[in-house]
């Protein structure tokens, strides 16, 4: 499984929705807080692109010398339709400094060192420690986990249905007669998790893993290939 830095890595490098929380600060609209840009460093320190103007820059600026505190808070929301479609948040504190000549005209960047964090995501609630988060790298699938999800949901229902035949007597769920949905819910290297979702609106989560991590598309293919042979024996 990943491990609690990979999980908050691979969220902080993901499109999940993040806003950047700093102690007093009032803004106009919650629009302000939330960073267009969000990469990490070699040494684990985030940098978080924003508007020049904006007030979190000016809070950063202003501070300059001082150390200013601040919080990033991601959501990540499963890309498909699915109950309890909230699937982890995470929390990264630090201090806030702004970095200038970094970023585009008009626009700023800030970093944030690293200070401490944690995530509550389908694994579980855990705590991550600054070197791990910085040895840690995001899952090589993000960039295309949505789109994947949305794919196998839209195009393969059927065979996500099939997957229920791994599950043993809690597999006797009812997909194969349309009782109960299988929707591919979460993606990582090391497997699938499927949400099957039965007819009165109680649901589950099964975990299938990958005989061995994948490390891009084609290896996942391979894998996925894999999982629904094993399905249909």
């Amino acid at each position: 499984m990943p491990s609690a830095a990979e999980r908050t890595r691979t969220l902080v490098q993901s499109t999940c929705s993040a806003v950047l929380l700093v102690p007093g600060l009032s803004v106009a609209h919650p629009g302000q807080l939330m960073p267009d840009s969000r990469s990490v460093g070699p040494e684990g320190d985030l940098f978080l692109g924003f508007l020049a103007d904006s007030p979190v820059v000016r809070a950063a600026t202003r501070a300059q010398g001082d150390e200013l505190t601040a919080v990033l808070e991601l959501t990540d929301v499963a890309p498909v339709s699915v109950p309890h479609r909230i699937r982890g948040r995470a929390r990264v504190g630090g201090w806030l400094t702004s970095v200038p000549g970094l970023a585009q005209p008009g626009r700023m960047m800030l970093r944030l060192e690293f200070g401490e964090a944690s995530v509550d995501d389908l694994w579980g609630y855990e705590e991550v420690e600054p070197e791990d988060f910085r040895d840690a790298v995001a899952d090589p699938l993000v960039a295309h986990e949505a789109e994947l999800l949305q794919h196998l949901h839209a195009a393969h229902g059927d065979r996500m249905a099939t997957l229920s035949a791994l599950l043993g007597e809690r597999g006797d769920c009812g997909c194969a007669e349309g009782g109960t949905r299988a929707v591919p819910v979460a993606l990582d290297r090391f497997g699938l998790r499927v949400r099957f979702v039965e007819g009165g609106g109680a649901c589950f989560d099964a975990r299938f893993e990958f005989p061995e991590p994948v490390r891009d598309i084609a290896e996942l293919r391979r894998a996925m290939h894999t999982l629904f042979e094993a399905a249909a024996c």
